[in-house]
């Protein structure tokens, strides 16, 4: 049996950022920037994931995260009260909207 380690890290970041876009409250829970490179959820994505944050200083009320494997991205924006999660992959989108 072969396996296709580039499709299973696919799937791994797949199932996090689905997660992600169904239950953002759970994850996306931070105050400044050191909180959400300190997530323990981020450390689950694969190996080669790229994020970063802008936008996030204490007490900042917007703020815009990008983490991105390969051709899948996951874009977060929140501000003023307001949470769009949006889902990248293979020219797909599933995109969530939140009151936060």
């Amino acid at each position: 049996m072969l396996i296709d380690f580039q499709y299973e890290q696919q799937k791994k970041f797949d199932a996090l950022a689905l997660d992600i876009l169904q239950r953002p409250k759970h994850f996306l829970n931070f105050d400044c920037i050191s909180d959400f490179y300190q997530a323990p959820w981020l450390q689950q994505f694969p190996t080669g994931t790229q994020w970063s944050a802008t936008g996030m200083d204490d007490g900042a009320e917007e703020y815009c995260i990008c983490i991105e494997y390969k051709a899948q991205s996951m874009f977060i924006d929140y501000a003023a009260q307001h949470l769009s999660v949006t889902y990248e992959w293979n020219g797909l989108k599933r995109s969530s909207q939140h009151i936060a």
